[in-house]
């Protein structure tokens, strides 16, 4: 498809994040019902899964040079949210194909990238397959061998817990090929099991799971399948290398699973805050309740400014990804898994029973998010990674290092961002993280405005911050300490999207969410002993917050930071 076409495709679809709540429910299919009765039975979800086809989102995973319209990362993390609103079982199931296919569109040659984007177009799912019995995460320890035989390499060993091993045609395959192993031992290959002997492979019943029971969550095994030269993706020895820089932008894209699984809980606990009546009062009017649920709208908004800036760093700051992919990865399903969990409080019985609430969707959701935080490596796997650069941190923070033209351009939302340059995703983040090192200069610009409270806390708890990375030592090992800075400095960065996208669109205006989402932010900046949501809030912000959600919710209006800017700014929803 032709350049200028591929771009009318992307707006033509420009509005589906916003529209696709609407479609999937609109013929009565994809319901909370169904929902329930296709948790029960584990099956997966192909009703739900031919209605997105049939939306395009399938488009969505490829990038538009190849007729899909994957153009901004941002608009792929709205799509995902906007599903996972509704089923995180059914995101799960579908937005696996887009994990399966990122590393061809880095690394695969032109034939690869135009072959496996026919597959996908037409709705096929493809997998990825990383993770093995012995080694989950370990990569480097991976035991699936590719040697080379005459016409090829002879694929042998155990790939387990692989989404979509099942139902998929093509399969990327990380493997070793060479004996010894090591950074440059292992090398991916799209697989078309189609393509391989009988005998060749054999895929592993499903794995039963608490939650997202309906998804593929099966095996490979291979049994000397021999697969072509042309299956390898990118030079022999890069497979690792090419694995690390694709979960920069799956790592992004998985945090909307969470966006959307908080979306879900707000609109059911303010739902059944509304309905239950205690003592002749509706629970939405007793304080405490209303100080929780805008405790947890905060953390949301939070965690969607984190997400979107960081969405939109993968066009404009690429080259710090490494760093902003682990943090928002880490800290957005932990702070959502908090927030399910405070919900599930005030729901009281109804968190956990079947039936007895919106056919059992409470109960669903939180366990459907848990495997979250274990998709696209742990929470501790990626404060590992942030832990290895904090030196560069610290530097940068030092000396102020930013590229402050494109922070500009990643906190505007009613700009278009570049198409992503995928040479420039490197695995380490020379200069650091811009957003967070420039807030010293936004706080001393922004010196003695009212609207930006707590500046003074927020400037000395970043010094702080930085002053205890830099006293961590490297380690293979790193210490409890390492971890609790890592956990304190996600709470930075959220902060410091807040900001940015505060001035970027001057939502100064919308007076509530700024005091809202910091009050929550600024305690888990402190690795010490805190209080999360510990920060003053005014009451007319609380009750502002608190009207905002009510009319949200009553409205069916996304519970989203874009769209709350959007109504206040102009910007493009």
């Amino acid at each position: 498809m032709k350049a200028a076409e591929n771009r009318s495709a992307d707006r033509d679809a420009s509005g589906l994040p916003d529209t696709l709540a609407h479609a999937l429910t609109a013929d009565g299919t994809f319901t909370a019902e169904w929902s329930a009765r296709a948790d029960h039975d584990e099956s997966f979800p192909d009703v739900a899964c031919a209605i997105l086809d049939g939306l395009g989102l399938a488009a969505a995973y490829v990038p538009t040079t190849l007729g899909g319209t994957w153009s901004d990362h941002e608009r792929l993390l709205r799509l995902v949210r906007a599903v996972a609103a509704h089923d995180i079982t059914v995101a799960v199931a579908h937005m696996k194909t887009f994990l399966g296919s990122v590393s061809v569109w880095l690394s695969g040659d032109d034939a690869q990238c135009a072959r496996l984007a026919d597959v996908v177009l037409a709705g096929r799912p493809v997998s990825w397959a990383l993770s093995e019995p012995d080694h989950g995460a370990d990569l480097l320890s991976g035991e699936v061998t590719a040697l080379r035989v005459p016409g090829g390499y002879e694929l042998n060993g155990v790939k387990w817990l692989i989404n979509n091993a099942t139902r998929s045609d093509q399969i990327c395959v990380l493997a070793r090929t060479d004996p010894v192993g090591g950074g440059r031992g292992h090398s991916l290959f799209l697989v078309d099991k189609a393509r391989l002997a009988e005998g060749g492979y054999e895929i592993l019943p499903k794995f039963r799971t608490v939650g997202i029971r309906g998804a593929d969550i099966s095996g490979i095994a291979f049994h000397h399948a021999v697969i072509a030269e042309d299956t390898m993706v990118g030079p022999e020895g890069t497979g690792v290398e090419t694995v690390l820089r694709a979960l920069q932008l799956t790592r992004v894209a998985a945090t909307g699973l969470s966006l959307g699984a908080a979306e879900h809980a707000l609109r059911l606990s303010v739902r059944f805050a509304s309905e239950r009546i205690i003592q002749d009062r509706p629970l939405i009017e007793r304080p405490i309740v209303r100080h929780r649920l805008v405790r947890c709208l905060g953390v949301l908004l939070a965690a969607e400014a984190a997400c979107t800036l960081a969405a939109r760093s993968v066009h404009t700051l690429t080259e710090e990804l490494s760093i902003v992919s682990a943090v928002v990865k880490a800290a957005v399903p932990t702070w959502i898994d908090w927030v399910i969990k405070e919900l599930a409080e005030l729901l009281g019985a109804r968190s956990f029973l079947l039936s007895a609430f919106a056919d059992g969707m409470f109960q669903k959701l939180q366990r459907d998010h848990q495997i979250v935080a274990i998709f696209d490596g742990s929470t501790l796997v990626n404060r590992a990674a942030l832990i290895g650069q904090f030196p560069r941190l610290v530097r940068g923070y030092a000396e102020g290092r930013e590229d402050a033209t494109a922070l500009a351009l990643t906190a505007d939302l009613g700009r278009e961002v570049p198409p992503l340059d995928a040479t420039r995703l490197v695995l380490s983040a020379t200069r650091g993280c811009s957003a967070v090192q420039a807030l010293p200069r936004i706080l001393s610009e922004e010196e003695g405005n009212a609207e930006i409270p707590f500046a003074t806390d927020l400037k000395k708890c970043l010094d702080e911050l930085h002053e205890g990375l830099s006293r961590v030592s490297p380690s293979p090992f790193p210490s409890v300490v390492a971890f609790e800075l890592a956990e304190a400095y996600e709470a930075a960065y959220a902060a410091a999207a807040c900001l940015h996208l505060w001035q970027g669109g001057r939502g100064g205006r919308v007076g509530w969410w700024l005091p809202v989402t910091l009050a929550e932010l600024l305690p888990r900046m402190s690795h010490g002993p805190s209080e999360p949501g510990s920060g003053h809030v005014s009451i007319p912000a609380t009750e502002a917050a608190m009207d905002w959600l009510l009319h949200a919710v009553a409205e069916g209006a996304p519970l989203s930071l874009r769209s709350l800017l959007a109504a206040d700014e102009g910007v493009r929803p």
